[in-house]
Parts: C-alpha cells; structure tokens; sequence
C-alpha cells in the first residue's frame, strides 16, 4: 500500500527534485509543535514508513497525542534507520542470517536473497585480552594473541562481511563500538532511497546510548529485537514520557567534566527517569563538548533511562565538520 503520507514529502533542494524529506511542518498540526524533538524523530519515522500494516495512520496520531498518550503505556512502532552489533552478540545474528540461507537453498530458493533489509554495522572490539602489559609492544601483541584465539569467529564474520549486502564488519583493532559509532558511523542524516531523514538506531549493547549525544536517537535491545529491525520490522515500544533538563550558565573554571556528568547522573536517579526519554535543552548545553555530551548520555543505564537526547545544534554540526563526518550517507565510510 502506498504511504497516505507521501504528499508531505518535498525535495530539500530544488535543484534536486530526486531528494526529498518529510516536512512535518506540512501536518499543519499544531500538536507537532509542542513535541519534544526526541518524540519528533519517533514520528518522523513512523510517518516515512507508515503502510497500514506494520505502521498505521493510528500509531502516527497516537504520537502526535503524545502529551496524553505518555501516560496511558499506549505502543508505537518505531523503525530506526540502521542497527548497531558488537561481536559477542552480533555472531549469532549473523549465524541467524547464515541458516536462513540455508534453509531457502534447502527449499530450491535463491539464498542471496537474503540480506539485512536495515543497515547493520558489527564492530569487533569485545574479544582483546590483555596478555602484555608495560613493554613497547603490548598493542601488537594483545591483538596478534586476539587473531590467534578467534581466527575461526573471525573469519566467519569475514565471509559475513563479503555475502551479505547492508551488513559491514568493522574489523577488530578499529576501536570500541560507541566512539567507532560515534567518530565513523553516525550519520545524522541519513540520505537513502531518495530521502533524507533523521539517523536513529538501536543497538545491542546498553550504552548505545552515547550516541543521543551527538543528536541521535538511539539505546539499546536484546539480540532478537535487533535482527527483528534487521529483517525490516518495527519494534514495538510503549510512547516514552519525556523528563526535560535544562541547563542553565556556564560551567566555574575548576569544575570538570566528570563533575558535571556525575552530578547529573546522581540528580537523575534521585527524580527516577526508568524507562523514560530524558532531553536536555537550555543555554548551559552549547556550553558542553560533544564529549560531555556523549559522556553523559553513556551513562544512560546507570540513571535508568532509555535515552538521554541532546538535539542537533551548532555544538554538532562544528564536531561533525572537525571529524569530516559532513559528507552524504553515501560518500561515508567506516574505518578501515
């Protein structure tokens, strides 16, 4: 069926009438206007894929309720735009793939059929040890010891990498997930099919969460609700109420940074925000780094939110131009 959202999609440019985005602004809702942006990406998504079958015109209006809805643990479906893997629990989704090729070659079908229908990105950084220590070489050969003890694992997601289109495989030594995902893999727009729309993700590690501090929306999920995504269907997740943080001054010259993520951290788990969105807004935030930021939205699980979202600001935009992530989606590239 086709999307009855479709007549709010217009070109970005006019120069390129093939790339398009949603304008909200075009609901001409006056609900939209007093959503929290975190809840904005929420329906932005449900708006681009919505089909009535999987995301309904239903779920679009329960969104733009959310000011009521939050409290009634009423679902939504949300659809990220791609999936984020670390290796320990990324190997079975792979495995998962692998035997369900199988089992359509089994059946007389064409096996390469078979693909991640969302972007998907496995970063290998859970299998180093730390064998040496204090010597000029320690790196080397910690990562020579980690070749040796998961060849058999590694050269399976080797195989992964190269048979499955919309997967990539981040090889080990590349660094850990959250800062790879937030140095080379976040996009914050995405620009795929002929649209640009909001870079969002759910990952299957609890400090996915990093990530909300660069402006995009995303936490973790167990394993199964990852390849579910994978396989193009939505999770099913009950409309977050949304705790706002405002910051307010400057930070004093001797306070650091870790005292400003511990404070925050403990003044969160004194309100109690579990299972809640918390955004922060106010002037104080163009005075945090993107590293205070993603520090502070690391620290997610240990206040008990599903996210902690810093919306997209000047602050952002200067990160992204000093990493040389300002590209297209299509231009970027991961860590070789």
């Amino acid at each position: 069926m086709s999307n009855p959202f479709a007549h709010l999609a217009e070109p970005l440019d006019p120069a390129q009438p093939g790339k398009k985005f949603f304008n909200l602004n075009k609901l001409n809702d006056s609900r939209y206007g007093r959503l929290p942006f975190s809840i904005r990406v929420l329906l932005e998504a449900a708006i681009r894929n919505c089909d009535e079958f999987l995301v309904k015109k239903n779920d679009i209006e329960n969104i733009l309720n959310w000011n009521v809805m939050q409290h009634k643990n009423i679902e939504v479906p949300f659809k990220p735009a791609r999936v984020i893997l670390q290796d320990f629990t990324g190997v079975p989704a792979v495995v998962d793939f692998a035997a369900m090729r199988d089992a359509v070659k089994k059946l007389g079908g064409d096996p390469e059929k078979i693909n991640p229908i969302c972007p998907a990105d496995l970063v290998i950084d859970h299998s180093i040890q730390v064998d040496f220590n204090r010597r000029a070489d320690s790196l080397q050969k910690n990562q020579d010891l980690e070749f040796e003890r998961n060849r058999e694992r590694f050269e399976f997601l080797k195989w992964g990498s190269q048979a499955f289109r919309n997967m990539r495989i981040i090889p080990p030594g590349s660094g850990i997930i959250h800062q790879v995902n937030l140095e080379y893999l976040a996009r914050v727009v995405f620009d795929q099919d002929g649209y640009y729309y909001p870079d969002s993700l759910v990952g299957t590690d609890s400090h996915t969460t990093m990530i909300d501090g660069l402006g995009v929306l995303g936490w973790g999920v167990g394993g199964i609700e990852a390849e579910a995504v994978m396989l193009g269907q939505p999770i099913s997740m009950v409309l977050p109420q949304v705790i706002g943080y405002r910051l307010m001054g400057n930070p004093h010259p001797l306070v650091t940074s870790t005292d400003i993520v511990l404070t925050i951290t403990k003044h969160l788990r004194q309100v109690g925000v579990v299972g809640k969105f918390v955004e922060f807004f106010g002037p104080g935030v163009a005075q945090l780094s993107i590293a205070d930021r993603a520090t502070i939205a690391n620290m997610c699980p240990e206040y008990g939110a599903t996210a902690a979202f810093f919306p997209v600001d000047e602050v952002s935009i200067k990160y992204l131009v000093q990493t040389g992530e300002c590209n297209t989606a299509s231009e970027k590239q991961g860590p070789s």
